[in-house]
C-alpha cells in the first residue's frame, strides 16, 4: 500500500521537526513542508500531498486562509489543523472551511495518527461496517440480556427492510455518530419491558417508568458496548452514542429511514424484543 503523503506547514522549526519525526516513525511519507501562505501554495502544487497538516497561526495569514488556498488548488487534499488553540469558535470556523480533521499540540502520536487516517478513509470504511456492525449489535444485544436478567435470545431470520412498522409499544432510539452515523432502535411491548425491569431489579415494578427507565437504559449499554467493540475493531470509527430518547403509547410507528437497515427479533423468556440498526457516512466525521 502507498504510503499517505503529507505536507507540514507550521511557523515554528521545532514544531515542524517533532511533527514530522512523529508522521514517518508511524508510516507516513512527509514530502514538504512550509510556514507562509505563499510556500503552502508552492509546495502544495510541487507535492501534490494527500493531506496537509495545518498550524493555525501563520505570519501574515491563518491556517484557515491557507486551507481554502490549497482547496482552490485541489479540492481532494485532505487537511488537518494541528494547533495549540482549540476553542469552540476556532472549530466551527474550520468546519466552514472544509477542514477534515484537528488535533491539539503538544501533540499525541496515536490521535494524530488517528485523525489523519480518518480524514483518509473513504466509502470503504462504510463498506466494511456494514460487513460485520449487526453481527456485533446482536452479540451486544445477547451478552448484555444475559447478564441483566440471566437469559438468552434466540433470532428470528434478520431482515433488510425500510418499511413502517408497527410497534409494540415501546421504541427507544439511539442516536450513533463518528466516521459513519447511524441509529439502533429497540422495540418492545409493555409486558415485556415490565418482565424485563423485574429481572433486572429483582423486585416488582413500581410504576411504568421503571419499565422505561430500565428498557432505555438497556437499550444504551448494548449500543454503547457495540460501538466499542466496532471502534476497537477499526479506531478510525470513532463511533459514540447519543442519549436514549423514548416513545411509548398505542398506534406507535416506527417510520421509514433514510438509511439502510437491519432487523430481527430477538425470542425471550420476556417476548419479543425487536432490534433494528442501519449506519451511512457521518456528515461530521472528524469531531
Amino acid at each position: 500500500m502507498e504510503k499517505i503523503k503529507i505536507v507540514i506547514v507550521d511557523d515554528s522549526f521545532f514544531s515542524i521537526s517533532i511533527l514530522k519525526d512523529m508522521l514517518e516513525e508511524k508510516g507516513f511519507e512527509v514530502v514538504g513542508e512550509a510556514s507562509s501562505l505563499q510556500e503552502t501554495i508552492e509546495v502544495v502544487k510541487e507535492k501534490k500531498p494527500d493531506l496537509v497538516t495545518m498550524d493555525m497561526t501563520i505570519p501574515g495569514t491563518d491556517g484557515l486562509e491557507c486551507t481554502r488556498a490549497i482547496h482552490k488548488i485541489d479540492a481532494n487534499i485532505k487537511v488537518v489543523i494541528v494547533s495549540s488553540m482549540k476553542d469552540d469558535e476556532i472549530v466551527k470556523r474550520a468546519k466552514e472551511n472544509k477542514v477534515a480533521g484537528y488535533v491539539q499540540k503538544p501533540v499525541d502520536p496515536d490521535e494524530i495518527t488517528t485523525a489523519i487516517k480518518r480524514a483518509m478513509a473513504g466509502k470503504n470504511v462504510l463498506l466494511e461496517l456494514n460487513e460485520i456492525y449487526f453481527h456485533v449489535f446482536k452479540e451486544s444485544f445477547s451478552n448484555n440480556l444475559n447478564r441483566v436478567a440471566k437469559t438468552i435470545p434466540t433470532y428470528d431470520e434478520e431482515i433488510q427492510s425500510n418499511a413502517t412498522e408497527n410497534s409494540r409499544g415501546i421504541s427507544v432510539v439511539i442516536g450513533i455518530i463518528g466516521k459513519c452515523s447511524g441509529r439502533m432502535i429497540l422495540d418492545l411491548s409493555k409486558e415485556t419491558a415490565k418482565k424485563l425491569a423485574e429481572a433486572a431489579l429483582k423486585r416488582e415494578v413500581k410504576s411504568i417508568d421503571e419499565c422505561l427507565a430500565v428498557a432505555s437504559e438497556f437499550a444504551n449499554i448494548i449500543a454503547g458496548n457495540a460501538c466499542s467493540i466496532l471502534n476497537r475493531k477499526n479506531e478510525v470509527l470513532g463511533l459514540r452514542v447519543a442519549p436514549p430518547t423514548i416513545f411509548h403509547g398505542e398506534s406507535l410507528k416506527i417510520s421509514k429511514s433514510m438509511l439502510k437497515t437491519t432487523s430481527v427479533i430477538g425470542k425471550t423468556s420476556f417476548g419479543d424484543m425487536y432490534l433494528n440498526v442501519g449506519f451511512k457516512r457521518g456528515d461530521e466525521e472528524w469531531m
